[in-house]
């Protein structure tokens, strides 16, 4: 498709005067009870039309406060004049995985919190015209892959195939290293595919990715546990550089009474049953998930979101949110909290789980909840929830999923002594993902605690980048 040539020379006063694209949705009440996504996709005519909002600035803000520095206004300008197969090739020179960023990036608190078009009205919808891209070149197998360069014959490990290890992988492999990936789980993706619901992000996105990767040279060994079937110091042998992007999947309870119930499940666990066993398909695979009448989901952010939207899914008569701050302080992101509200979910903001009761048969039967308010600000700079006193009252339900964060799963650093650790067992690196070993990397999760896919991918390239040099210069020098 190609734009008119006079829609290619619109003054900055015709860009500002187009309002921004709404993204098509599934209707509410229709999805609440499928795994199908909810964003359809944008059609042709409405991506260029929103891309003809970019003003093409020179100062590019967006570029800037994207995490993996995507070429932002090159792309959307190919967009503008119906160059799709350019704008893919353009993208993918700086993200590897496009088709997922489209879909689960913040771009309101990234790019698009910069974009000098939002100064006036709406920004541009950067994450909608990625994701248009990167579907249009998937649907028209448009091969938008680098060439591969001439092999260095340096060697890349890679801990983890979630998108840390993803995006570090494709950098090395387009600088021409091998780079292998150990992922412990029978499929890969990590958090892309095990903790991000299917509606959110397909299977099939992420299999097409990593199959990109592949194509680049990239090699996946799955069922490899680092720390427990093979040690760092034996992968260091063998390779010149790691890289270590395992994530933090070590769950955090709620130490309250009543946790160890059946029917309690951390967000991690309930998760991991539904999109790595199959609890989503038509027909699900053996291993069960309790599809709970009354769900109670404890936490606030994008997590406790997938988690309670999938509970609906499941066939939840009530999916309830239980939040101890206001709607305000919620870390999700606002169309993840509005499609909650769309799909029947439930929100009770401040209050904070007691306890929790069982039915007299070993199983859940209800949270005891105390209501809060807002006192002084915590260390985070959010006003700390106070309980108020003699406010205790039961909520029934038979499942209980908290999603109140992770923390660092110990299986890989207790084998390595000499990494260095922070006071809660996050491995330390400097600016460019450099730990305390000159060969070793790391980044991601296992770096900052539960973060963003887009952060992850923003540490792969840029401890790609370090290990190239590392590499280059002379390893040890």
């Amino acid at each position: 498709m190609s734009a008119p040539p006079e829609q290619n020379q619109l003054s900055p006063k015709q860009r500002m005067a187009i309002e921004r694209v709404a993204m098509p949705e599934q209707e509410a009440a229709a999805r609440s009870r499928n795994f199908e996504e909810v964003n359809l996709g944008l059609a042709e005519a409405a991506a260029v039309r929103e891309a003809q909002r970019c003003l093409q600035c020179k100062n590019r803000q967006c570029v800037q406060g994207c995490p993996v520095q995507v070429d932002i206004p090159e792309f959307i300008a190919k967009v503008a004049e119906g160059d799709f197969t350019a704008a893919a090739q353009i993208l993918k020179r700086t993200n590897a995985l496009p088709a997922i960023c489209g879909r689960v990036c913040p771009q309101e608190t990234q790019c698009e919190a910069v974009c000098v078009r939002g100064k006036k009205g709406a920004p541009v919808a950067v994450g909608y015209l990625e994701r248009f891209v990167a579907d249009w070149a998937i649907a028209h197998e448009t091969d938008s892959q680098p060439d591969r360069p001439e092999p260095t014959g340096f060697k890349v490990a890679i801990v983890g195939s979630g998108p840390g290890g993803l995006t570090a992988a494709g950098e090395l492999a387009k600088m021409g290293h091998q780079a292998t990936i150990f992922e412990a789980l029978h499929a890969t993706g990590g958090v892309l595919r095990y903790g991000i619901p299917e509606f959110r992000l397909p299977k099939r996105i992420v299999d097409y990715e990593v199959g990109q990767l592949e194509k680049l040279g990239v090699r996946i060994e799955c069922n490899v546990v680092v720390g427990k079937t093979i040690t760092l110091d034996e992968i260091r042998r063998d390779f010149d550089a790691v890289f270590i992007a395992n994530g933090a999947g070590l769950p955090v309870f709620l130490d309250v009474a009543g946790e160890n119930l059946n029917g309690v499940y951390s967000a991690n666990e309930f998760l991991t049953r539904v999109n790595l066993m199959g609890a989503y398909l038509d027909e699900p695979g053996r291993t069960p998930v309790l599809r709970g009448r009354r769900v109670v989901v404890i936490g606030g952010g994008n997590t406790a979101m997938d988690a309670v939207r999938t509970a609906r899914r499941l066939g939840a008569e009530r999916a309830m949110i239980y939040y101890r701050r206001t709607e305000a302080e919620m870390p999700a992101r606002i169309e993840e909290i509005k499609h909650a509200k769309e799909e029947g979910v439930e929100f009770h903001l401040l209050e904070a789980p007691w306890g929790i009761t069982g039915d007299g048969h070993g199983w859940v039967g209800g949270v005891r909840m105390r209501r809060m308010e807002l006192g002084e600000p915590d260390e985070s700079g959010r006003r700390r929830p106070v309980p108020i006193a003699g406010s205790e009252h039961d909520v029934e339900c038979d499942v209980v999923v908290v999603a109140v964060g992770v923390r660092a799963n110990p299986l890989l650093t207790a084998t390595a002594p000499q990494l260095k650790l922070n006071k809660w067992g996050y491995i330390e690196t400097d600016e460019d993902c450099r730990t305390s070993l000159p060969d070793v990397f790391a980044g991601g999760d296992i770096v900052r605690g539960g973060a963003t896919v887009i952060l992850a991918m923003g540490d792969g390239k840029r401890a790609a980048a370090a290990i190239d040099e590392y590499l280059r210069k002379g390893k040890g020098r």
